[in-house]
């Protein structure tokens, strides 16, 4: 019987077990409580991180678009602090997702253990896993973390005084501090009461047939977010662009730069399962979902998805050779 570590918090230092001890834990899908380790994993085994905070609760998306927030099975999953998935045995989805850890596969190392012993350099890949992890369902269902959400989590949705609990607890364990987690409790609960007395406000467009960004943006380059005016005239009267909401609470983005993280020309939806191709989609680095009307917010740190056409490329200046430097200075 395997031994899961039960008091992991904020900035605890842990090892990922090696393949053959989270083997041990797993169904014959690969399966713990409901949630997979997945192939994109196994390269983190015998690896030393830090927690970045205990999912004490997580979102959920519903085949109609709505969330709901849930409880992992036993309350044991942890996040890791910088690791996301590559999606390299998903065929190359593009969602980075936060990769979501049961303690039971994870030690905890005390200050005598990271003062006494030095950390090995194990180079593991996926083949050295035990056996083979599934990745889809069907030809055309995948199967990882994000869409197995639903049986890893409890089916009743927690209450707002359970999620309050939550929050309370998330405070206490360091994984939040306690301005920002007034703000992840008071600002959605501003905006329910706002949206039942005044409506819901929205931001949409007037066209039938949206536009498509063609910037061409490579990882790395440096972007600014256009005004909401500007989103304004891309968007339909769903207030979509090719599907994708534009929702006014972006407009706290608008203005600022940020550097493209990476494309989004294919994702995993979490609520079929099914590949999606995007068009004119990236993602920006350390821009991640706001979780607007989530009392106590979502600690998956999922990336907001930004459209190119909501975007505007900025040319930064050319850096001069030093030795280019040398030589005007001596003519001078």
């Amino acid at each position: 019987m395997f031994k899961a570590e039960t008091s992991l918090c904020a900035g605890d230092w842990i090892e990922v077990k090696t393949p053959a001890e989270v083997a041990e834990t797993l169904d014959a899908n690969g399966v713990l409580d409901g949630l997979p380790f997945m192939p994109e994993m196994a390269q983190f085994c015998g690896r030393r991180f830090r927690v970045l905070r205990k999912a004490e609760k997580t979102c959920l998306e519903t085949d109609g678009g709505a969330y709901l927030i849930r409880e992992f099975l036993h309350n044991d999953v942890v996040l890791l602090e910088g690791l996301r998935c590559a999606g390299d045995s998903h065929d190359g989805c593009q969602r980075l997702c936060t990769l979501l850890w049961k303690s039971a596969w994870l030690r905890k190392l005390t200050t005598e253990n990271l003062r006494s012993e030095k950390a090995e350099k194990i180079e593991v890949t996926y083949e050295d896993f035990p056996f083979q992890l599934k990745t889809k369902i069907s030809p055309e269902r995948y199967f990882c973390q994000s869409t197995e959400l639903a049986k890893a989590t409890r089916e009743r949705p927690l209450t707002r005084v359970e999620i309050l609990i939550k929050c309370y607890r998330e405070v206490r364990s360091g994984a939040v501090g306690v301005l920002e987690m007034a703000s992840l409790v008071l600002v959605p609960l501003y905006r329910k009461v706002r949206d039942r007395l005044v409506g819901r406000p929205r931001l949409v467009g007037t066209l039938t047939r949206t536009p498509v960004g063609t910037l061409g943006l490579q990882p790395g380059e440096l972007v600014e977010i256009k005004s909401l005016e500007e989103m304004r005239e891309t968007l339909d009267r769903n207030g979509r662009n090719r599907g994708l909401v534009c929702d006014i609470e972006l407009k706290k983005f608008c203005g600022q730069r940020y550097r493209v993280r990476g494309r989004l020309d294919r994702m995993i939806s979490e609520a079929t399962g099914q590949m999606r191709r995007v068009e004119g989609t990236v993602v920006l680095d350390g821009n991640t979902c706001m979780c607007a009307r989530a009392l106590g917010g979502c600690p998956r740190l999922e990336f907001c998805y930004w459209r190119e056409v909501w975007l505007k490329r900025v040319e930064e200046p050319m850096t001069q050779p030093e030795e280019h430097c040398i030589s005007s200075g001596a003519q001078r």
